[in-house]
């Protein structure tokens, strides 16, 4: 028949202790014990507790928690003795994230809006007054410090997808994943002809330690193409699709088309605006064949002996030169005898 037995032990110094418990029987305790036990008991000047961390919901993970989430941080204090029941607590809180706090509660709810680890440290203080050796009473206080290490997550709310929809083939192609949620993830993908769900063993599953990922590949046939994306974290999974159409390489789109006529266009434009120009220029030498006075008195100083005395004569230059055809008539020289 099981049974128990409890005993109360009161240090006065601190410092480690064991504690020895063997069994006889009842009748013989000069007899070999039938049972041994050996218990090391810790007396310290500290109060002693621990923290207590809760949410309604619990992940698989140890002390990992979620995000904006409130969180419910207990301290329970050990005082089996009923030793502190006329004390009064005050609680200093530091949640880690720069946010602290003063209490008279043991008991606090708070709410992290980022990821990441934090560590909630509580310094508990508890006063309470004890008869002196002059038969007064006095103040008494004993601290202790606490901890807890707390792991904060968020779910995955989505995959944000930078890359390319249009792509060449044997043109390596890189899109980035952006996951909305916290790490660490297991990431699966495949390129299918639809945006389809992948099933389960549908694609081999790769473990992402950040919040980006970028995939590579290179596409050898033209066509429709999808990215069919698979993330999950501890908390939650979500899917994406990423579609890419691709074009032979010896094939350019419609958008690659449009500058080249433009680009054609213009030099047409161009070669047409020359061959006015220069047709204006020859009609304006006909029908102006003398230069400037300035020019003229120019070409004489320099070219006395070679210039033409006359505009007659200069006209007859131009028409040779320009292959135009020689005037109806013909000035007549007159005679005087």
């Amino acid at each position: 028949m099981p049974f128990s037995s409890a005993i109360r032990a009161v240090g006065n110094m601190p410092g480690d202790f064991p504690i020895s418990v063997w069994v006889t029987a009842a009748d013989c305790w000069t007899c070999q014990p039938v049972a041994r036990s050996l218990l090391v008991l810790p007396i310290t000047e500290l109060l002693v507790g621990n923290l207590v961390v809760t949410q309604n919901t619990s992940l698989p993970w140890p002390s990992s928690y979620l995000t904006k989430t409130v969180l419910k941080v207990s301290f329970l204090l050990h005082d089996p003795s009923n030793f502190f029941k006329t004390a009064s607590f005050l609680y200093n809180w530091d949640f880690g994230d720069g946010t602290q706090m003063v209490t008279e509660d043991a008991m606090v709810y708070y709410n992290y809006s980022i990821i990441g680890t934090f560590t909630v440290k509580l310094k508990v203080v508890a006063e309470w007054e004890q008869a002196t050796q002059n038969a007064g009473k006095g103040i008494v206080q004993k601290t202790g410090d606490f901890s807890a290490s707390l792991k904060l997550q968020e779910t995955l709310r989505g995959i944000q997808v930078l890359g390319p929809t249009l792509i060449q083939t044997f043109q390596k192609l890189t899109v980035t994943l952006n996951f909305l949620g916290s790490p660490p993830l297991t990431v699966c993908w495949r390129l299918k002809p639809e945006c389809l769900p992948l099933e389960e063993g549908e694609c081999h599953p790769v473990s992402v330690t950040t919040t980006a990922y970028n995939l590579t590949h290179t596409f050898r046939d033209p066509g429709d193409y999808c990215f069919s994306i698979r993330a999950e974290n501890v908390i939650s999974k979500t899917h994406q699709y990423h579609r890419i159409q691709v074009w032979p390489s010896s094939i350019q789109p419609a958008v690659f088309a449009f500058p080249c006529a433009t680009l054609i266009t213009m030099m047409l434009a161009f070669i047409m605006y020359m061959t006015l120009r220069n047709a204006a220029h020859q009609k304006d030498m006909v029908e102006n064949p003398e230069p400037p006075a300035g020019v003229r008195c120019c070409c004489q100083m320099c070219c006395g002996p070679f210039l033409l005395e006359t505009p007659s004569e200069y006209l007859e230059v131009v028409r040779e030169n320009h292959g135009l055809l020689p005037p109806l008539y013909k000035s007549v020289k007159t005679y005087t005898v």
